[in-house]
């Protein structure tokens, strides 16, 4: 399994490690992945994802999972979130039209 969020994209960072002597040696910074039960209210159902810390914080901020996924960008999202996106995209049309 990756170590990327599956809303945001954020993905493992490389930098160096720094000895009191300045010796630089590779690392990793890894992000704070959190394995998470979302509710897609336009679904009626829960969605279980992996994201980071902070993409939870802005999921809650912009008023839930899909006010989250109909303003992000396509290309961060994983392919499971690309398709919950065009599952409530498919069904506020279907009301809407309806």
């Amino acid at each position: 399994m990756s170590r990327r969020c599956e809303l945001t994209g954020k993905g493992a960072l490389v930098g160096h490690r720094v000895s009191h002597s300045n010796i630089k040696t590779k690392r990793r910074f890894l992000p704070n992945l959190l394995n998470v039960t979302m509710i897609s209210d336009t679904l009626g159902r829960s969605v279980r994802l992996r994201v980071s810390a902070n993409a939870l914080k802005t999921v809650d901020h912009r008023g839930g999972l899909d006010a989250f996924l109909m303003k992000a960008r396509d290309e961060e999202l994983s392919e499971n979130a690309l398709e919950l996106k065009r599952q409530i995209r498919k069904k506020r049309a279907a009301a809407t039209a309806g």
